[in-house]
């Protein structure tokens, strides 16, 4: 598959089905001549009057299907905490 294909496909975040856009940029290890990982732009703010949000960088280890239209990753973002809790109260979550 060509970089530019992939480019064309809707990266979904498998966590809570959100879309999180189309791939924008990769990252590639020179060395190994393996994608490391993939770059979605943020998105505009207010008709990017206000600039755009962060990049949403997600680790190649994390895609999970590269299908026909769309793309699946696990993505959690920097500082995602769990809601849930663990045994005697204490966050099993991401810090």
């Amino acid at each position: 598959m060509r970089v530019e294909d992939m480019r064309r496909k809707d990266v979904v975040n498998l966590y809570n089905g959100s879309y999180l856009g189309r791939i924008s940029d990769i990252e590639v290890d020179t060395q190994t001549a393996s994608i490391t990982e993939i770059i979605i732009y943020g998105r505009l703010r207010w008709w990017g009057l206000l600039g755009r949000e962060d990049d949403i960088i997600v680790q190649w280890s994390d895609i999970d299907v590269i299908g026909e239209d769309s793309i699946l990753v696990k993505y959690r973002p920097p500082g995602y905490r769990s809601r849930r809790r663990g045994l005697f109260g204490n966050p099993t979550g991401f810090r």
